[in-house]
């Protein structure tokens, strides 16, 4: 015991660098009633939950003048524990976000296996049944701009090895959030790797003519290469090019989401009969020389309807993009979200929302030749994992008046 106790004093030096604690006495920080943690800035609001350290709402101002909740969640904070149905929305997956092939990896030469929880026991997904984005974290720390959660993760639990001790502080500043996540593994080697698991749709499921996040437009200027995957989206070892204009392409130029759906490419893109995007992007910035990761993004997401955009800026090296193909109209829509007085279902349909997870390269643990195990693997004498990044929300006019003139040139006026 005097050992766990030692690692774990060990480790709360380098855990204090992930955000100054502030002093929550005083500061007007609010609580809710129904449990979420308000947090604003200047052109930007958001409500947080300690159920994976969620975001739950996301306001910002869109072309129209109108504040849209951009996020996917639920109107109240204790129904994220009752729906086991949707799980992910807003969350940090963890220890170790993806996928694990076959539930296993090895550290010098031991064997673990993990909770095997998804296509009936051949991998573990987002840290198993019981990840971090299942449970309940600690709120260390709120004020009206700030919230710092925190979870101790035991050894063996969902077969890591290891305790590890995190903490998340999200942060919102003019038009921004920010996001950063560090890890401490205190008593063993271990696996980590985390990551923001939001649900986005720009239009806050207000557009009238397109309930889908088809219509927005993705650019992913670093990533000219994608993880080479199987039929369940396992990586197969293989680093793929996305070939000028293919329906990976999203590197030249930006292009719509649903671009190349009646592509026959994209058939099998996100793993067997699946048409769209569950795919791990690399990004590719080092090629360029020196590098400072805040002064250019490694995505930017907008629609055209809204004309809210997002510029997304973070020091990792994998970017996943998930198109909702797997939503089928099970899950609601927030109050604060779409319509009330029209015959569109209020629920997210197919393709209504797009997931963009900053990351590592996906498995990378088992993938010992990508030499990617300094940035997977973490134990008691190393440093703390981490993991920063920033979200930067504007308005394009361009993009939003170029919609509208074509929509315009169609209806004939």
């Amino acid at each position: 015991m005097f050992l766990k106790s030692a690692a774990v004093a060990a480790a709360l030096p380098l855990l204090a660098l992930a955000a100054p604690l502030a002093d929550i006495v005083g500061n007007g920080s609010t609580v809710a009633d129904d449990g979420k943690y308000y947090v604003e800035s200047e052109g930007i609001r958001a409500n947080f939950i300690p159920y994976g350290a969620s975001i739950s709402n996301l306001w910002v101002t869109d072309v129209h003048g109108l504040e849209r909740d951009i996020v996917l969640g639920f109107d109240n904070a204790s129904y994220y524990g009752i729906d086991q149905q949707h799980p992910h929305l807003g969350g940090v997956p963890g220890r170790y976000a993806n996928r694990i092939k076959n539930s296993t990896f090895e550290i010098d030469g031991e064997v673990f296996h993990t909770d095997p929880n998804e296509h009936g026991g051949l991998n573990t997904l987002h840290g198993g049944s019981n990840g971090w984005d299942y449970r309940n974290w600690t709120v260390v720390a709120h004020t009206t701009d700030s919230i710092t959660f925190s979870i101790i993760d035991e050894d063996g639990e969902q077969g890591f090895p290891g305790q590890v001790i995190s903490y998340v502080t999200y942060t919102l500043t003019p038009y921004q959030w920010h996001l950063r996540m560090t890890a401490v593994a205190t008593t063993k080697k271990t696996p980590i790797m985390l990551s923001s698991h939001v649900y986005w749709n720009l239009d806050g499921f207000q557009n009238p003519d397109e309930p889908t996040a088809l219509n927005h437009t993705l650019s992913l200027p670093y990533s000219g290469q994608r993880v080479g995957t199987d039929g369940i989206l396992i990586p197969d070892g293989t680093i793929l090019p996305n070939q000028l204009y293919d329906v990976n392409d999203f590197w030249s130029s930006p292009k719509q989401l649903g671009a190349n759906f009646s592509n026959p490419d994209l058939l099998g893109n996100c793993g067997t009969n699946c048409t769209g995007y569950d795919t791990c992007y690399i990004v590719n910035r080092a090629q360029n020389g020196p590098y400072d990761w805040h002064d250019k993004p490694v995505a930017t997401l907008a629609s055209p309807w809204s004309g809210i955009q997002i510029d997304i800026f973070s020091e990792q090296e994998a970017f996943q993009v998930y198109s909702c193909g797997g939503q089928n109209g099970s899950l609601t829509i927030k109050e604060t979200q779409g319509f009330f007085n029209t015959s569109r279902p209020r629920v997210v349909p197919q393709y209504g929302c797009v997931v963009m997870e900053v990351e590592d390269w996906v498995d990378a643990i088992n993938q010992p030749e990508w030499q990617r195990g300094k940035r997977n693997i973490f134990g008691p004498g190393d440093g703390p994992y981490v993991l920063e990044a920033t979200y930067n929300f504007s308005v394009n006019h361009d993009l939003s008046a170029a919609y509208n003139a074509s929509k315009a040139t169609l209806s004939g006026y």
